[in-house]
């Protein structure tokens, strides 16, 4: 993850925006296959364990995106 980040340094706004997008649909195409993957007869545990692990990596990756675009603010 710390990788990814790395690649977004110093990046305009926009550019963090259109990427969160893309990490978004990602995201619901990631969530659309382990669903019908899961529907199978007999799902793959291996394959669905994988699609659960990038999903979770996407969704800290689009946390992150969100962070840079409104940062959080002290109390």
């Amino acid at each position: 993850m710390d990788r990814d980040r790395g690649r977004t340094r110093g990046v305009n706004p926009e550019d963090i925006a259109q990427r969160l997008e893309l990490l978004r649909v990602e995201h619901r195409d990631l969530d659309a296959a382990i669903i019908a993957l899961s529907e199978g007869p007999v799902p793959d545990q291996l394959q669905l364990a994988r699609l659960k692990k990038r999903k979770l990596r996407l969704r800290d990756e689009i946390a992150w995106c969100e962070d840079q675009i409104i940062p959080d603010i002290i109390a």
